[in-house]
């Protein structure tokens, strides 16, 4: 699933810039300022995202993906994309990746690190996990959950248990008193090793513009 990278550079108010690459195959939520915004770039997202859909699907879905971009820039998020990959077989699996910085009371990312993963690790259906980036300390957190799908929207009209699986990771700013959260969801758990592999080379280009020289310029 290793495809071209596509820079993303992370402006919020307040807060130290960060950037990172993803590759091809993930399509960006429109995380616009105002619901007219939302709504035209939302236009513009499913035409992209289900380029062999039509107007039948791309009516519909619109709406909902502005109203999603809505709920997210709302809680935080200044990031949001949709992940579609071929596979080997000639199916299609996919993923969520959302993009969000948290305000803390620690300026120092080593001890930031060390109290996130101290919190994490407390719960036994966490696997938390500390990992050393190009960037800095994060620390990584995996869970996996079984949903229950009702009758009325499955193809077999029967409730259907579906496993879930995310990994979030938490980087803390070496730039002010913030953690960058990095969080992918996925259904598509048959390919969880390549999707982990997949946000670990994402976070190897992360880059907090003002940082020291070492951690920064590469990906400015």
């Amino acid at each position: 699933m290793s495809t071209p990278a596509i820079p993303v550079l992370s402006e919020l108010d307040d807060i130290p810039p960060l950037s990172f690459t993803t590759p091809e195959g993930f399509f960006s939520l429109p995380l616009a300022a105002t619901p007219d915004d939302r709504a035209a770039l939302s236009e513009s997202f499913v035409r992209e995202l289900y380029s062999r859909g039509d107007e039948a699907l791309w009516t519909p879905a619109a709406p909902y993906y502005a109203a999603l971009a809505e709920q997210l820039a709302h809680t935080g998020v200044s990031y949001s994309a949709m992940g579609l990959f071929s596979t080997d077989d000639g199916g299609v699996v996919q993923c969520a990746l959302t993009v969000a910085a948290v305000e803390t009371e620690q300026n120092d990312p080593e001890i930031a690190a060390h109290g996130i993963l101290t919190a994490l690790s407390s719960d036994p259906h966490r696997d938390a996990r500390w990992l050393d980036l190009p960037c800095g300390p994060a620390v990584s957190c995996v869970t996996m959950r079984e949903v229950t799908l009702a009758p009325e929207v499955t193809a077999s009209g029967a409730e259907v248990q579906l496993l879930t699986g995310q990994i979030q990771v938490q980087v803390p700013f070496p730039t002010g008193p913030y953690t960058a959260v990095f969080t992918l969801d996925t259904a598509s758990t048959e390919y969880w090793g390549e999707f982990c592999d997949l946000l670990i080379a994402v976070l190897r280009t992360l880059s907090f513009r003002g940082a020291a020289p070492d951690t920064a310029d590469a990906a400015s």
